[in-house]
């Protein structure tokens, strides 16, 4: 995946554009448009999987601590560390070079240079209740099939659970983008 993230992270951060009239917020580590295109790079290379090693390597020094059967070899990090920095950092590269080398892509629409106001917002279209509903109504709606599924496979009744569970996913889905056109209909709604 270095290639897809050096990519996609080269052309979000050679799209935005400033303007030197508008007020943006923008700290010392993500400033978009261009100016330090190496430091985005090599944070992309680095900073995920260096957050994700370093966890990684904390629990295993526990482990060693410990003198647990369970902790991984010293060789086998050195191999991490191989795969990291003769792989992954260089497919990241090669997606970074390969994005911003494309052009830069334009905004589908201008945007209109007098605010409006913005209404206010109802009950539904604040966060909270939108992460409830988006959460609870799929998830109460695998529960209920996933509870019967997981009592026939304890009670040692098996059936045909592999398209039983076909079925639910198919339903999850359905239920899903249900849920995610609701929600985008009631914000769109609400302005």
């Amino acid at each position: 995946m270095g290639t897809p993230a050096g990519y996609t992270s080269a052309r979000l951060y050679k799209s935005n554009k400033f303007y030197p009239n508008e007020i943006y917020l923008v700290d010392y580590f993500t400033v978009f448009g261009g100016e330090r295109w190496k430091k985005n790079v090599l944070m992309t290379a680095v900073a995920c999987p260096g957050i994700i090693f370093g966890i990684f390597f904390i629990l295993n020094l526990v482990l060693w601590a410990n003198g647990s059967s369970a902790a991984i070899p010293f060789t086998t990090f050195l191999a991490l560390l191989a795969l990291w920095f003769c792989v992954s950092t260089p497919l990241v590269f090669i997606g970074a070079y390969l994005g911003f080398k494309r052009p830069v892509s334009e905004n589908p629409v201008r945007t209109n240079q007098i605010p409006r106001q913005v209404p206010e917002q109802t009950l539904y279209t604040k966060p909270i209740p939108g992460i409830l509903m988006g959460g609870i109504l799929p998830f109460g709606c695998i529960f209920i099939q996933l509870f019967f599924i997981l009592n026939s496979i304890w009670a040692h009744q098996y059936y045909y659970f592999f398209g039983f569970l076909l079925v639910v996913y198919i339903i999850l889905i359905i239920t899903c983008s249900e849920t995610t056109i609701l929600l985008c209909y009631f914000h769109l709604c609400a302005e």
